[in-house]
């Protein structure tokens, strides 16, 4: 598909602030690896492997939303689209908002409708609380909207309010409909707090929030009991809030091997002979060193780990040590733009790895407009599907309900798994029904294993907060991304780094 071309950055005087918010993100990522579908990865039950590592399905039983995406056909104006019937129930006139015995939802029940096929419970016993009216249900997103990146996850909000969109258009839950309650946690531990405060005095849960600096509102979640379906969670202190949870659940310390084997097997002399560039902040460093560790263990020769200062705009002596070294992959943890300027310095020295590897921050229209031909033969693991992929009906509900609720708007992997995280709510606060409240809906989500928001990513243990052992390799070439890799994911060993 094709991309909006993208707005322009601040300043260039706010640099170094956009690399040391950005990279708080992408220091998160995992992937993964063997050739199994989510589907077979999800129904398998999980062994403890040797040498640290977990077999490729554990953690991922379960049968919540693990299936391939039915049928959509739920795009504005589409089939299965606005309007119809459904067994919702009445809302109650009696003084506590009670809802009648009837079934939740809306018109469109299966797989790739709004409700996900999720079976409706009764709404008999409703009950309004925090956030619950007789009429809605409100829901708040607290992402990076302000601060030193303008915008910087504003597709987790976006994608949050394409799904409400979608969803109001086919049903409610016991005849309330959803409303978002839009929060800007800015960047800034301090502004996430005060954020989750407001959450927590006027909506039911928390969907699809991101934040560079999200530790702030953890305690504020957890001390109120607000249920917390984030986006990504970054930080130590959100990772052990027991009442936050996310679509992209990882532990740093959990690395998968399979993408590293997998290039091993196709480019055997440049893993012998492996680079890796970070930005010397905030996790970076350990987080490279558990990657690091995994790389070695499934084979690569790591040859050269170096960090890169946050305020360091001049690249050229960094390639120079990738030449003298030797090195044959060169693999960078860093924001889309410092890429392309790594990518521009390795250009002007004439040097041209065999292979060039990066995390699915770049998996993003900004990257491919900035970088030009630079952008060529580039790989990334992913533990996404393909924007691009039109065979995939809950991907094009999700490019067409954000292109309805924002007209050229750039979809990304945040957005992606905000989308997700909107519709595992849906889905438990349906099956709920009239026992809907904070408390039930974390203990559902605490369940939530081999979730794959139908279809739109590999199966993740949310309720575990464990790293998927599954990614798939994809490569930029002839103006588009193709998957490389085999099958529709591979799904291999999580290793536990040393």
């Amino acid at each position: 598909m094709g991309f909006p071309q993208p707005e322009r950055w601040a300043s260039v005087l706010r640099r170094s602030l956009v690399t040391s918010v950005a990279v708080v993100v992408v220091l998160l990522l995992a992937a993964c690896g063997s050739q199994l579908d989510p589907q077979t990865v999800a129904n398998a039950g999980g062994q403890q492997g040797g040498d640290g590592a977990l077999n490729a399905d554990a953690g991922l039983g379960g049968d919540t939303g693990a299936g391939p995406a039915g049928d959509a056909g739920a795009g504005p104006g589409g089939t299965g689209g606005p309007g119809g019937t459904g067994g919702t129930g009445s809302t109650g006139g009696t003084g506590d908002g009670s809802g009648s015995t009837g079934g939740t939802g809306g018109s469109n029940g299966g797989k790739g409708g709004a409700t996900g096929g999720a079976k409706a419970a009764s709404c008999d016993g409703f009950k309004n609380q925090t956030g619950v009216t007789d009429d809605k249900i409100v829901i708040a997103n607290a992402s990076d909207i302000s601060g030193p990146v303008p915008g910087i996850f504003e597709a987790t909000q976006q994608a949050v309010r394409a799904y409400v969109e979608f969803f109001n258009s086919q049903g409610d839950v016991c005849g309330r409909k959803l409303e978002v309650l839009n929060l800007d946690s800015r960047a800034d531990a301090g502004a996430d707090q005060q954020a989750y405060a407001k959450a927590c005095d006027e909506a039911f849960a928390a969907v699809g929030s991101m934040s560079a600096f999200d530790s702030g509102g953890a305690g504020v979640a957890q001390g109120c009991g607000l249920p917390d379906i984030r986006a990504v969670a970054t930080s130590s202190e959100r990772g052990s809030c027991s009442t936050c949870f996310a679509t992209y659940a990882t532990q740093p310390d959990l690395v998968p091997d399979s993408y590293a084997k997998w290039f091993l097997k196709e480019y055997p002399d440049a893993a012998a002979h492996v680079g890796v560039l970070y930005i010397n902040a905030g996790a970076a460093p350990e987080n490279v060193k558990y990657q690091s560790d995994v790389w070695e263990r499934a084979g690569w020769g790591v040859d050269y780990v170096q960090g890169i200062d946050v305020a360091e705009f001049n690249f050229a002596p960094y390639v120079q040590q990738l030449k003298d070294k030797g090195i044959k992959m060169v693999i960078y943890t860093g924001p889309y733009q410092n890429t392309v300027k790594l990518q521009q310095a390795m250009q002007q020295q004439g040097y041209d790895p065999d292979v060039y590897m990066q995390d699915p921050t770049i998996y993003d229209g900004r990257y491919v407009s900035q970088a030009g031909s630079l952008a060529d033969n580039v790989f990334v693991y992913s533990t996404t599907d393909l924007f691009e992929n039109k065979s995939n009906p809950e991907m094009q509900t999700y490019l067409s309900w954000l292109q309805q609720v924002k007209p050229g708007a750039i979809p990304n992997y945040y957005g992606l798994y905000a989308w997700s995280a909107a519709r595992l709510f849906v889905e438990k606060a349906i099956a709920l029904g009239g026992k809907l409240s904070r408390s039930t809906m974390i203990a559902e989500l605490k369940k939530t294993s081999g979730w794959t928001g139908n279809g739109l990513h590999v199966p993740q243990n949310v309720g575990g907060r464990t790293t998927s052992p599954c990614t798939s390799v994809i490569k930029y070439s002839g103006g588009s991304w193709h998957k490389v890799s085999p099958g529709s994911y591979m799904c291999g060993h999580v290793v536990k780094a040393n």
